[in-house]
């Protein structure tokens, strides 16, 4: 059965398509020119949309807009639950809560009056839309927190914000929808009180039985590990669904919940699972944003005056750090950090899928000013989304907060290879970390003044105490080859594949011991494993960076060093790159060489 289309519409199958391209294009790009990835999406939907008029989602999807947003919605606020497992709070705890306990109603109370006062809405709109604009938006943060590189502790409260605050600005909207209800006579207040009572309860309970049901099937293997995923999807969808069927969007809580629960199980198929999720919540992020901006029209647009840009002003500058600062008044957190979180308070695709929802339903009340919420809220969030795509990494640079020189290097294995090459890094002001789960193996990287961690660089010690942002690439140099590829294997897709990398094997060649091209990391050292160059070493063998010129190129080098091994490269723009096996150096002007190399000759 063929669908038809209206003039100048596009097919089904190539909206998708379009979105795709469009979302995933403009996420690479933003990767190539270090953009912020959430800025040139907005950008790319405004183009096609708005802007050429090649893409209008009223017109060429109509009535699966709403659905395809509410699921990709959910199922971004379900990884973020994901992630939030309570181990990882810590000294962010205090925080978090006094953020969703005190900050949530203090935020609706001021934007309530930014609403009413500066944008001009009646009280009754401004308290439904205050209401969802509490939430700092899941679906921006996670673009901005991997691009900007902060801290550990604040990232935390940003991330943890985020999630759990978009289902209360949700239910918050309802809450403050149904009270218009009563008010408008059309609902009685103990109707109201039992339908948000009720929805609250079914929410929680579907969440809490659903992530259970799903962590007892898992762990007793009445799920076959290809099907997990394809289960957790159809539970997290049904669940979602009936939620919503109780009280609308009372299936926002009920995800984030289930993810959250999950989260702190100890599920053995937790990293696999919640690694699937991220890679989807990439995809759904920039379809989302692609279709928010495209769905906006010049006669929407149109509604915007100087008195939207005073609202966003007001919001940004005023509301949101006034309501942080008194929020968290009295913790033991530094002033910066506090700073940071103030000033940084981007706005998601949910504030727009709510307010639009919302209005119509307002409008239809016969409030008229309804229907400059979603106007505003599109202005708010491409507002937002600019503003802290840019000033992010720079802010927290300026409070201290994030990595300011180059990203650095964990160097896995305490051994006297491993402390020469870190020394040589150091010099070269890359930073270094050297990781060992023996003690008396970091002895000589801790007096020649390196940075050591004690522990299993895989253990969850490592997970919440070493600042993953400031280091870019992973050598696995244990004594131990299987560990080494343990730890290449398991740190790439965090790292990148091509950031990875590990000794030669004692055992690699030949069909019986060679591994899949899946496990493990590149290979480093030429082809020399972790007993040859203890003995190179032993014999005064050095790592030594070489400063090559347009007098002293790389030809030179090697006829002076014929024996050497290349390790790596630190070009004069501060990047570091590991010369793998099957890879030559580069050279240039002003590259520093770093090498494995014999002692020099006495003249």
């Amino acid at each position: 059965m063929a669908i038809e289309t209206g003039a100048g519409a596009l097919a089904p199958v190539m909206v998708f398509a379009l979105v795709g391209a469009l979302g995933v294009g403009a996420q690479w790009l933003a990767w190539r020119l270090r953009m912020p990835a959430i800025v040139l999406m907005l950008a790319a939907g405004l183009i096609v949309g708005p802007g050429l008029g090649l893409f209008d989602p009223a017109r060429d999807i109509g009535p699966l807009m709403a659905p395809m947003v509410s699921i990709a919605v959910a199922v971004i606020l379900f990884e973020g639950g994901l992630s939030l497992n309570f181990q990882s709070l810590r000294g962010a705890a205090e925080g978090v809560w006094r953020l969703v306990i005190i900050g949530a109603p203090l935020g609706w109370l001021g934007s309530t009056l930014a609403l009413h006062y500066a944008a001009g809405l009646g009280w009754a709109e401004a308290a439904v839309f205050g209401g969802i604009m509490i939430v700092t938006g899941p679906t921006v943060i996670a673009p901005l927190l991997r691009q900007a590189r902060l801290a550990r502790r604040p990232a935390q409260l940003l991330q943890w914000e985020a999630i759990v605050n978009d289902p209360v600005g949700a239910l918050a909207a309802v809450l403050a929808f149904e009270v218009v209800l009563v008010m408008a006579a059309s609902e009685t207040a103990g109707g109201a009180a039992v339908s948000m009572a009720r929805g609250i309860a079914v929410a929680l309970v579907l969440g809490l039985g659903a992530g259970w049901g799903l962590v007892r099937a898992f762990r007793a293997g009445h799920v076959p590990e290809f099907m997990k995923v394809p289960v957790l999807f159809a539970v997290l969808l049904g669940v979602f669904a009936l939620s919503d069927t109780v009280l609308h969007e009372s299936g926002l809580l009920t995800v984030t919940v289930m993810g959250l629960y999950m989260a702190n199980t100890d599920l053995p198929s937790y990293a696999e699972l919640r690694r699937f999720k991220e890679h989807a919540t990439v995809l759904l992020v920039s379809g989302v944003f692609i279709l928010l901006a495209a769905s906006m029209n010049m006669e929407t647009l149109a509604l915007l005056d100087l008195r939207a840009a005073l609202f966003v002003v007001v919001t940004a500058l005023l509301v949101r750090p006034a309501t942080v600062l008194v929020s968290l008044l009295g913790t033991k957190l530094p002033m910066n950090e506090r700073l940071l979180v103030a000033l940084t308070g981007p706005r998601g695709v949910v504030l727009v899928a709510v307010a639009g929802l919302f209005g119509e339903r307002l409008v239809a009340l016969g409030f008229e000013d309804a229907a400059r919420l979603t106007p505003l809220a599109f202005a708010l969030v491409a507002a937002t989304v600019v503003l802290h795509g840019f000033s992010l990494a720079p802010l927290g640079r300026a409070l201290g907060l994030a990595q300011k020189g180059p990203p650095g290097v964990i160097l896995v294995g305490g051994s006297a290879f491993s402390t020469a090459l870190g020394q040589a890094l150091d010099k070269l002001e890359v930073p270094v970390l050297v990781s060992d789960p023996i003690r008396t193996r970091l002895r000589t990287a801790r007096e020649a003044g390196l940075r050591t961690f004690f522990g299993d660089i895989l253990s969850e010690a490592a997970e919440h105490g070493v600042e993953v942002v400031s280091f870019r690439q992973v050598v696995a140099m244990t004594d131990n080859d299987a560990y080494n590829t343990l730890v290449a294997t398991d740190l790439a897709p965090e790292f990148g594949r091509e950031n990875v990398f590990q000794l030669r094997r004692t055992r690699e060649d030949g069909a019986r011991h060679a591994l899949p091209a899946t496990l493990g990391g590149r290979r480093i050292g030429g082809d020399l494993d972790h007993a040859e160059i203890a003995r190179r070493m032993a014999q005064g063998w050095g790592v030594r960076a070489t400063r090559l010129t347009e007098d002293y190129p790389l030809e030179a080098w090697q006829a002076d060093n014929p024996e050497a091994v290349p390790l790596a490269e630190k070009r004069p723009s501060g990047g570091l790159s590991f010369i793998a096996r099957d890879e030559t150096p580069k050279g240039g002007d002003e590259v520093r060489l770093i090498a494995l190399a014999p002692p020099r000759k006495q003249t």
